[in-house]
C-alpha cells in the first residue's frame, strides 16, 4: 500500500525537461581571472581576446603596468582575482585606478563549485566563472575609509608591542626578586613608570623609591619599600633599561600614529556646503478634550482622586 501511494504521488509531480531549463548567459563577456601569488601572478582573457589566452606576469611594479596595458588592449572591463594575505592589494589598487570593475573572491566559495577540470589553470577557472556572473566580489570600502583601517591596524599593532614590553619589565623585575607589581595594580602606571626610570637611574634605597608614589596607591610606603627588596643582578637591569627604552620608542610611534589619524579623520569630514536646517516641530501638550474628560475611563478615575484630595 505504501509503495502504490508513493508511486502516486510521484506521477502528482511532473518531472521538468531539459527544454525548459534556461541555459546559462555570459553576464560580464569582457571579464579577466587573475591568480594572484607572491612572486608572480597568472592572468586569463577570453580565448578570442588574443592568441596567448592565459600569460603570466612576475609581481614587479613594471609589469604590473604591463598587465594592466594587457588587459585594456584585449578590451576587459572587469577582473577577478582570487588571493590570500596581502599580495593583491598592489594590483588591486592599480587597476581600481587604471578604471577596471575588479572583485576580491574567495578561494573557498570558487574551489567549492563543482565541476571544475584539473587541467585548467586557476585563472582560467576565475574567468569563465566570472563571465557567467558566478563570482561575488568581497567588500572594500573607499580609499580614505581603506587608509583609515590601516593607520588604525598600525596603532593596535603598536600597542600590542607596548604590551609586550610591560611584560618583559615584569619579568626583569621578578628575576630580581622585586615584587612591585603585587603591591601596585600595573608597573605601566605613573608611580611605577617613576619607581622603574628611578631604578634604571641608579637608585637603590627602597625608601627612597616608595616615596615616588602617588597619593591614591592603596599599598602604603613601608609594603612597597618591602617589595623592592632584591637582588640588583646587572643583567637584569640591562633587560629592564632596555623594555623602557622600547616602551619609549613605541610611545613616539603612537603619538605620530593619533596626529596622522587625527588628520585623515579631518579628511574624511570635509564636505561642501553646510547642512539644511531641519523644520522645527512645535511641542504640543497633549491635553485631554472635553469629551474625553466625559467619557475616558481613565481620566474620571483621575478626576475623582483630584477632588477627594482637596476634599
Amino acid at each position: 500500500m505504501m509503495e502504490q501511494a508513493l508511486a502516486q504521488r510521484n506521477r502528482s509531480f511532473p518531472l521538468k525537461t531539459g527544454k525548459s531549463r534556461a541555459a546559462l548567459t555570459l553576464t560580464h563577456a569582457n571579464a579577466a581571472g587573475i591568480d594572484i601569488g607572491s612572486a608572480s601572478h597568472f592572468v586569463a582573457v577570453p580565448p578570442d581576446r588574443d592568441a596567448e589566452a592565459v600569460r603570466e606576469f612576475p609581481s614587479f611594479t613594471a609589469d604590473l603596468h604591463a598587465l594592466a596595458d594587457w588587459l585594456q588592449a584585449c578590451g576587459i572591463d572587469t577582473v577577478a582575482m582570487e588571493s590570500t594575505g596581502v599580495y593583491w592589494i598592489a594590483l588591486y589598487e592599480l587597476l581600481d585606478a587604471r578604471g577596471f570593475t575588479v572583485l576580491l573572491v574567495n578561494a573557498r566559495h570558487v574551489k567549492n563549485v563543482s565541476g571544475r577540470k584539473s587541467d585548467v589553470l586557476d585563472c582560467q577557472w576565475l574567468q569563465q566563472l566570472m563571465s557567467y556572473g558566478l563570482l561575488r566580489g568581497a567588500f572594500r570600502p573607499a580609499d580614505a575609509v581603506c587608509a583609515l583601517r590601516s593607520l588604525s591596524r598600525q596603532r593596535e599593532m603598536l600597542l600590542r608591542g607596548q604590551g609586550r614590553q610591560v611584560q618583559h619589565m615584569q619579568k626583569a623585575l621578578t628575576q630580581m626578586n622585586l615584587q612591585l607589581a603585587n603591591v601596585i595594580s600595573d608597573v605601566a602606571s605613573g608611580t611605577g613608570q617613576k619607581i622603574l626610570r628611578a631604578i634604571v637611574g641608579g637608585e637603590r634605597d627602597g625608601r627612597a623609591l616608595a616615596a615616588l608614589r602617588d597619593v591614591r596607591i592603596r599599598a602604603s610606603a613601608e609594603q612597597i619599600a618591602k617589595s623592592l627588596q632584591g637582588n640588583w643582578r646587572a643583567e637584569h637591569l640591562f633587560a629592564l633599561k632596555q623594555a623602557l627604552d622600547a616602551f619609549d620608542f613605541i610611545g613616539t610611534q603612537l603619538a605620530e600614529c593619533d596626529r596622522e589619524l587625527e588628520a585623515q579623520l579631518a579628511r574624511l569630514h570635509a564636505h561642501e556646503g553646510s547642512p539644511t536646517k531641519g523644520k522645527r516641530r512645535s511641542r504640543a501638550r497633549k491635553r485631554p478634550s472635553s469629551t474625553c474628560a466625559s467619557t475616558c475611563s481613565s481620566c474620571v478615575a483621575s478626576t475623582s482622586r483630584a477632588s477627594t484630595a482637596l476634599m
